[in-house]
């Protein structure tokens, strides 16, 4: 492990010189002065450990007693009615209610389990199935399922509280904890544990491969792939292995319709130059300090060349070169955060999800889970330090052949995230090559319209759509959650592009 640090320090020494001395010494200098930037610092600093490996591995789901398999079958899930759930008759059935918890066993895996929940549709089971990936790397989905678009949030009592907004209203919503390492997700073979989104799109296809087998009549419904954060990697990684599967008829047919990606890191080539001209236009810095900051970016550009050539140890210099810029930023910005700009951080992710991580780990709810003493963690620096290699590569490289085969993308972002701006956003989705590039960036921006109030501003064009989300950062169904929910009814049913569309060549008859 020291020898492979030595060789991504001297990697990243050769970079910064290359660009120039003045330019260099800047870059050297931020780095060893900001050393919580360092990966094994940096995720301690933001996230705890995770017990990957168990000593005691009795979870109940599984009949051999590790989680799966035990019946020859790789998944292996149950019905259940979380404790304490406010608004449900004590008499009601977990066939009626229709959630699921599982663990499924990797098919290409040494002893890996990744967990899930499937909670089939409030309103009709011919709905669409939407599978949703929280990003981090390493953070589990639970917290987009009790904090955003999940069918209910946790009380300070412990209770569960519906969410009228549920995504689980208009959909069959599924969410997984991956990579293997992530929530509940576990191995005890640190071989599953994956370092690219070949390794990561392979396992979530062998999972749908799995969960249509075990519910077959959702196989027909339209499938949507959802998330926000470093799913912007995993997403179009897992869409593209869907289709792939698809046309090499490899074996269930997915029905896939369309991908989106919110708030994400898709294009770091792209997004990370534009961190300071949001930083500027939101006024988080000044004007000296951004021309103080953007001398970083040309070795950061440099970097990325070679990430994309070289691999694994010119990815770890580019991660270290490029996020110098976020972290000078984040510094300036102080107690600022930066997930969503016009609020304070407060706690560990900026947030206080310490609820969430109580409710799970009671008694009660493991038992209703099948779970057994599987600790969970919300987001995993096991897991986050193993794609740091992966951090930043180009996932838009594979999107345009989804686009062109008419698999629809819809690329929204709410307008206070510094992370993952909508800024750096939009200029990945303008500047990707495709047959309906030009028509895209040259079609006008309409307003998204909830309730008859403007809750954002989008463009669209064939199979293509981007939203810029009023009144929101880093989670936009936490923030915005009526409006998220409408945009994925729009969206599902085909509605959004078309909408935007027609109301753009209204705007342009009228000039």
């Amino acid at each position: 492990m020291a020898r492979d640090w030595a060789r991504v320090f001297a990697s990243v020494v050769v970079i910064v010189l290359a660009v120039g001395s003045t330019t260099g010494a800047s870059v050297l200098e931020d780095m060893l002065v900001a050393p919580s930037d360092f990966p094994s610092v940096h995720a301690e600093k933001l996230i705890r450990e995770l017990n990957l490996f168990p000593k005691e591995l009795d979870v109940v789901n599984g009949r051999d007693g590790v989680g799966a398999g035990g019946d020859g079958k790789r998944i292996t899930e149950r019905k259940f009615v979380f404790p304490n759930l406010v608004g449900v008759d004590s008499g009601v059935s977990v066939e009626d209610l229709g959630h699921h918890a599982g663990y499924y066993k990797l098919k290409h895996s040494h002893d890996a389990r990744v967990f899930y929940f499937f909670f089939e549709s409030r309103n009709h089971k011919d709905d669409p199935v939407v599978i949703w990936l929280t990003g981090g790397p390493g953070c589990s989905s639970e917290l987009a399922m009790f904090y955003e678009n999940g069918p209910f949030s946790v009380a300070d009592n412990m209770s569960l509280v519906w969410n009228e907004y549920g995504w689980d209203k208009v959909s069959n919503l599924i969410y997984v904890d991956q990579p293997v390492g992530t929530g509940f997700s576990y191995t005890s073979d640190k071989r599953d544990i994956r370092h690219n989104e070949k390794g990561v799109s392979d396992d979530l296809y062998d999972f749908l491969q799995a969960f249509f087998e075990e519910h077959p009549k959702f196989v027909k419904n339209d499938f949507f792939i959802t998330g926000e954060s470093y799913a912007g990697h995993y997403i179009p990684a897992f869409a593209s292995r869907v289709h792939q599967g698809n046309k090499a008829k490899e074996g269930i047919h997915i029905n896939l319709k369309g991908f989106a990606i919110g708030n994400g890191l898709t294009d770091p080539a792209v997004q990370y130059k534009a961190y300071t001209d949001y930083a500027l236009d939101m006024g988080i810095i000044n004007q000296a300090q951004y021309e103080k900051i953007n001398k970083i970016v040309p070795a950061c550009e440099t970097a990325l060349k070679l990430c994309g050539s070289d691999g694994t140890v010119s990815c770890m210099a580019s991660y270290f070169i490029c996020n110098t810029i976020f972290s000078s930023i984040r510094a300036l910005a102080g107690n600022t955060n930066y997930y969503d700009i016009r609020k304070k951080c407060e706690g560990s992710l900026c947030y206080d999800f310490s609820n969430m991580e109580k409710f799970l780990n009671q008694q009660s709810v493991r038992e209703a889970l099948g779970v057994g003493s599987i600790d969970f963690v919300s987001c995993s620096p096991t897991v986050y330090q193993a794609l740091l290699v992966d951090w930043m590569r180009n996932l838009e490289v594979g999107i345009p052949a989804l686009l062109e085969d008419g698999i629809q993308l819809l690329v929204y972002a709410g307008e206070y995230d510094l992370i993952c701006n909508w800024l750096g956003n939009s200029r990945w989705v303008h500047a990707m090559e495709w047959s309906g590039q030009k028509k895209f960036v040259d079609s006008a921006e309409v307003p998204f319209e909830v309730d008859g109030s403007e809750a954002g501003v989008m463009k669209s064009y064939g199979a293509l759509t981007f939203l810029k989300v009023h009144d929101a950062g880093h989670m936009v169904p936490m923030d915005q959650p009526k409006a998220s929910l409408e945009m994925l009814i729009r969206w599902t049913q085909g509605k959004l592009s078309s909408a935007a569309e027609e109301d753009a060549v209204r705007l342009v008859a009228d000039i």
